[in-house]
């Protein structure tokens, strides 16, 4: 039986792990941090407890195929619960709009803004839903080797689509900015600016509108619990606190990993660690990209992150609540164009106890305040809390109540914490942007083209960021390896 390593237990990992063994593989996963989950991982302290990394469950049907190659479903591991509304939007001080369960009642929501945007709602998602099950059923599993992959009778017909942004296909068929705002808001989870995505990928606001935002067991840790329960139950074996520290190849083949003065041996290697960070566990001149690559690639944001324990409940908020106050444009631009701290950031906030009591004590709230931010640039304390007092300033105005004078327990979490816990180049927390030039066979590829035997996995690799992306990921990677060196 052939032995694989696997670097990191972020979700990539996990389900590589998974199906590696399911394969016939002897696994063994090197996690660096305390817990698996890699940016996924949950912090609980003084009662409260918080999901540190996504708080989105969206696409729950990557989930259920995940599981169903096990045999498994997600019930067998946690339960679901979707929300209503899917969460709430503020556009100013007494302006707001709670999406609604129900295509029909969405349409009509629209319309209240703008007449005959419901009809064009239908449409657009018609559009939507097309490309969502061509992109579900082809596109994001392919390993990403040639452009050869990505040509099908489906990807020919929706060709238009790549030619043409997000922004341009939203902005031809609505003309409200509230309307607007919420379609364009579903590709900020892939990490780029809506005017230089391809239109293709409003198939989010499929998975948004139609498949709807879910809540799993007690928060996205859940999850991770649910594939590492999975993983272990098929025979993989984990070791925590275990930094990799150098990749041992010669010959053009990885024989092991030195970590923590440990030597662990393999047949086969798998990184679902942050991909630039573990070429540099190589010798130079067994990188696949040099350093110049990387810098001119286009990365998603990094986020600079509270979490707040509240000690009341807090009013005229949702479980998920997006603060639209501002115009988009200059932070999109402080991120992508100048890479400088936004002046006047749009921002997120996650509340979990509105659905999950067990979340915080009670009468409390957990809350998560996110603001995206550039990666790469200056991180400090000093920052940091320029922007907790600006944010919270506009948090209370906005929502109308005291909220700085109840935090009982505070957390502060950016650039510089996904740098030393993850070793995220530039300190992104979520990968590489899915423009145009990076997709599919444009992203850097799951083999390496001079160590025989090692993969990656991942959100800087195909299909892109996200939870449902690296899930999949795992599985085009594990694919990939039984192709090339089967098990016996």
């Amino acid at each position: 039986m052939k032995k694989i390593l696997v670097i990191g237990s972020g979700f990539s990992s996990l389900s590589a792990s998974c199906y590696l063994a399911k394969s016939g593989y002897e696994v063994t996963v090197l996690e660096k941090n305390d817990q698996p989950g890699g940016r996924a991982r949950q912090w609980k302290k003084g009662g409260f407890t918080f999901d540190m990394g996504p708080t989105w469950y969206w696409m729950p049907d990557i989930f259920e195929n995940f599981f169903a190659d096990f045999g498994k479903k997600p019930s067998d591991y946690y339960s679901l619960k979707r929300l209503d509304p899917s969460y709430r939007v503020y556009f100013g001080e007494n302006k707001m709009m709670d999406l609604p369960v129900g295509l029909d009642n969405i349409a009509a929501l629209f319309e209240h803004y703008e007449k005959g945007s419901a009809a064009q709602l239908k449409k657009f998602l018609a559009i939507a839903e097309k490309t969502y099950n061509v992109t579900v059923s082809e596109m994001v599993h392919v390993p990403g080797h040639s452009p050869l992959e990505l040509i099908t009778a489906d990807t020919i017909r929706h060709l238009g689509l790549f030619i043409r942004t997000v922004r341009q296909q939203v902005r031809s068929m609505f003309r409200h900015p509230y309307i607007i705002n919420v379609l364009e808001f579903p590709v900020l989870f892939l990490g780029a600016k809506p005017g230089n995505i391809p239109a293709f990928y409003n198939f989010m606001n499929y998975a948004d509108l139609a498949l709807g935002t879910w809540y799993p067991g007690r928060g996205m840790y859940s999850v991770v619990e649910a594939m590492f329960q999975l993983a272990r139950e098929l025979g993989v074996k984990f070791i925590t606190g275990m930094e990799v520290q150098e990749i041992i190849a010669g010959k053009g083949i990885a024989s092991g990993v030195r970590a923590a003065e440990n030597f662990f041996s393999c047949d086969i290697l798998v990184s679902g660690a942050d991909y630039h960070h573990t070429e540099q566990l190589l010798d130079p001149a067994l990188r696949n990209y040099s350093e110049a690559y990387w810098n001119k690639k286009v990365f998603a944001p990094s986020a600079l992150l509270f979490y707040l324990g509240v000690d009341k409940v807090l009013e005229n908020m949702q479980h998920h609540t997006l603060f639209f106050d501002a115009d988009f444009d200059p932070h999109a631009e402080a991120i992508y164009d100048s890479k400088r701290w936004p002046e006047n950031p749009l921002f997120y906030v996650s509340c979990a106890s509105k659905t999950d009591p067990s979340c915080a004590p009670e009468g409390q709230e957990n809350v998560i305040i996110l603001i995206p931010v550039a990666p790469g640039i200056e991180d400090s304390e000093e920052i940091r809390e320029e922007y907790f007092e600006k944010t919270i300033a506009r948090l209370e105005k906005l929502t109308a109540q005291k909220i700085k004078d109840h935090i009982i327990l505070k957390r502060t979490y950016s650039i510089s914490d996904f740098e030393n816990d993850y070793h995220s180049y530039k300190g992104n927390a979520y990968g590489l942007a899915n423009t145009l030039m990076q997709t599919a066979f444009l992203r850097p590829n799951i083999r390496s083209r001079k160590v025989n035997n090692l993969y990656f996995a991942g959100q800087l690799t195909v299909p892109g960021p996200g939870v449902p992306p690296c899930i999949i990921s795992g599985k085009i990677v594990a694919e990939d390896v039984l192709k090339n060196h089967p098990p016996s």
